[in-house]
Order: C-alpha cells, then structure tokens, then sequence
C-alpha cells in the first residue's frame, strides 16, 4: 500500500512539472496576502482535504483570519496563481465584471473532460450557446412542456421505487431516476437498457470532475475520459437518429446530478426538522386538496410552493451542491486595494458565503424564514452563480425539485438511519453513506 501511495506521489509531482508551464514572473507589488505554499504543490492537497471534509469552507475561513483579510487572498491551487474573493462583495464584482475584466474558467481536469460546450465557453460563445439552449430549460418550456411530463414519470417511479420499501437509500434511488427523467425529456429516450448504459458512463465521467488531470490507466481522470468519449458518441448517434440539432442534451442531462443531490439533501433537512416538515406537508396537501383525484401537477401549481421553496433554499445555502467556481483575470486590475495581476485566476466560493454571520445571523441554524420578503442581502445567496453565467437550468432544478417533493411529503414521513451523517464533496455535496432512511406511509 505505501509503494503505490508513493508511486502515485511521484506521478503526481511529474504530472506538474512536464505539464505546467513556468509562469511569468509578477511584476506587480500590491498583491493579495497570502501564501504560494509548496513549490508546484502549491497548497491544492490542503484544498482538497477541506473538500472531503464538507467544502471549502474550513480552507478559506482559515486562511482569512490567518491574515486578517476578509475579503481577498492569495493563494497557488491545481498549478495556478490564484486570488480567492470573499463575501458578496466578492460575487457582486465578479458577476458585474464577466467578460469585462475576468472571464470564466475551469481546471484542465473539467476541461478535458467537458471539451467545448457552455460550461467552458467564453464571451459571444457563451451567450450564443446560451441563447440556442434558452428554449429547452426557460419557463415557455418548463410551464408548456415538461410539467405534466414531469409529474406523471415522478409518480411512477415513486410507486415503482418507493411504496412497498420499509427503507431507502435515498441518493442512490433518486440519481437513476432524474437522469431517466433528464434522458426522457431532452433527447426523447425511454429505452431503460440504453438509459442504464448512458448513466453509468455518466457516473464514470462525474467521478473524474474533481480529480487530478493525470492521464493514465487506474485514475479517475482516465477513466472519465473514455466516458466522456463514449457519452458523446452516444448522443451524436441519437441526435442523427432524430434528424435534429439538440444543444442542450449534453448539458441537461448533467443537472440530473445536481438536482439528485439538491433532494437528498433536502430530504436530510426534513428528516432532522419535524416542525418544518409539517409546513411543508401542510402548504403540499393544500395543493393536493384544489385538484381532481389524479390530476397532474402544472406551473401554476409550483407557483403556490412558496414556503417549501424556502425550505429548499435554506437546504442549498446550509450546503450548496456546488462548492462554487473560478474566472479568469482578463487584464491587470485593482480590487479591495490590491492589484490582480492579468492571467491569475481567481475563485468564488458559495459555500464559504452562505456561512457568513453578516449575512446570516445564527448562521448555522435551519431557518426558511430568512427568504421570506426580500430574502438575503443581495449576492449573499448564490447557489446558481450570478451574472451572465447564471446557471441556465436553475428554473428546471427549482421544478425538479418542487415535484419531487410534493409527491414523496403526500405519501410518507421518513426518519434518518445515519443521524447527522457527514456530507463530502466528491464532486457535489453528497452525505457519505447516500443518506438511508426509514419510510412510514401516511394512513389514508
């Protein structure tokens, strides 16, 4: 075991020095403070550890009292210089200066694996990508097309997956089931073999996202690769099959997994808060009680789920999905009295917002109320990003999410086998052990 660790080691230290390129040496002299860390090493390995242990939070935090900066950091991850912003201060510059003075930008590792589509576009490719899938996930399409859809495939899967079962795993029953959902609905397949195949190279690919971009066999980056490859042979067949352009089916079919671990962890919430969970039976039943026995839930009806989607956006602020994500500095510019040097790269940390006492008072605290009225001090709250790259799906994980809900408070109460059951990113939050719970029917 220790040769191989040391192996891999030695991997890792060659990987960086063959592929990163020496940095020009910084000229400017008002940098951010901070430290590089290691050479090449930089400090990723601690970066990484706070993953593992619940975000970024215990990194950043850490390292803004260590030098008494609240706003702005330097630091060296994944082989790059980089200024870490702080607070909405920090998101409110950023999102107002996209494509101004910084530009999105990703590791080598989602870049290779993504290759060219919205997530790693820039400027006008960014927006005319955006505007090609606005069709597919804007609220025309949500309230027009999907709604209905998106109910009666819910209501079959939780008779088929839940109603019989003294106990579930939560995650690992919901994942199948929204990529099912996303297959069904963005490329129009319900062929279950071919979808099992497909989520399986999706499982292998999203294990690769968060990895070091070290390609050779055994690592979770060779392996998402190959996937990435096979996944989009697959849907360049399906798309010829259907003589039709479809922009969105890669990126769609990747928010199944966000909005898989945005139900787990909702369901978690309700699981640990009784008293919460009553209110969003009450407001859900409400609901239930206006239509016809059968009917299908529609837009107007997700509309009315305003206390329960508080109670889903106190869940992504306690634990956003995604820890946050990195821009690129177009220019050399000014920001909180320090320069930031043109081609740092720079990131945002939602996770590390969400759980600022400024803005949240009792921070850790389960309390929908706080987006009652006017909700959260602006750029305080940013699960979905900001600005011009907002996440594009955010309508369609907010219909997700509300459907699911709906169906499974009606039918059951649950309670947590694993209480306080510790949550990872690997990529995306996850709680460890998949979050196993035991069902208790309502009595009709």
């Amino acid at each position: 075991m220790a040769t191989t660790l040391l192996a891999f080691f030695f991997l890792f230290i060659l990987y960086f020095f063959i592929q990163i390129q020496p940095k020009k040496p910084t000229t400017a002299n008002n940098l951010p403070p901070g430290s590089f860390g290691w050479p090449v090493l930089g400090e990723t390995l601690d970066f990484q550890r706070s993953r593992k242990d619940g975000g970024a939070n215990k990194f950043i935090r850490g390292r803004i009292d260590r030098y008494d900066s609240p706003l702005v950091f330097k630091t060296s991850l994944l082989g790059e210089r980089m200024a870490v912003f702080c607070g909405p201060e920090g998101n409110k510059f950023l999102f107002a200066n996209e494509n101004k003075l910084v530009v999105s930008w990703w590791p080598k590792a989602i870049r290779s694996l993504f290759g060219k589509c919205l997530n790693t576009s820039r400027g006008y490719e960014a927006k005319w990508l955006r505007k090609i899938m606005l069709p597919y996930v804007g609220p025309d399409a949500l309230s027009n097309r999907y709604d209905i859809v998106m109910d009666v495939v819910t209501r079959v899967h939780i008779q088929n997956q839940w109603e019989g079962r003294s106990e579930v795993t939560v995650f690992d029953t919901v994942k199948p089931y929204l990529f099912e959902l996303a297959c069904l609905l963005f490329i129009s397949l319900d062929d279950p073999t071919h979808v099992a195949k497909l989520g399986s190279l999706f499982n292998t690919f999203l294990t690769g996202i968060g990895s070091l971009p070290i390609d050779i066999p055994g690592t979770r980056f060779y392996y998402g690769k190959k996937a990435t490859n096979a996944i989009k042979k697959q849907l360049i067949m399906l798309i010829n099959q259907r003589k039709q352009q479809n922009a969105s089916s890669f990126e769609d079919l990747l928010s199944h997994d966000t909005s898989a671990v945005s139900i787990t962890l909702l369901m978690k919430s309700l699981g640990e808060h009784p008293d919460v969970y009553k209110n969003v039976l009450k407001e859900q039943m409400g609901i239930l009680e206006g239509k016809a026995p059968g009917e299908a839930l529609n837009w107007e009806d997700i509309q009315k789920m305003r206390y329960s989607w508080n109670v889903v956006c106190e869940v992504l602020r306690l634990n956003p999905p995604v820890i946050g994500a990195f821009r690129e500095a177009l220019v050399d510019f000014e920001y909180a009295g320090y320069t930031i040097p043109k081609g740092w790269k720079i990131m945002w940390s939602a996770a590390m917002t969400h759980k600022e006492e400024d803005n949240y008072p009792n921070v850790t605290k389960f309390d929908p109320s706080r987006f009652e009225g006017t909700g959260p001090t602006p750029f305080a709250y940013v699960p979905f990003g900001g600005g011009p790259r907002m996440c594009l799906g955010k309508e369609l994980a907010r219909m997700q999410i509300l459907v699911f809900l709906h169906n499974i408070v009606t039918k059951f109460s649950w309670d947590l086998l694993i209480p306080d059951e510790k949550i990872e990113y690997d990529p995306f939050a996850t709680p460890v052990k998949g979050l196993p719970i035991r069902l208790h029917p309502h009595k009709v």
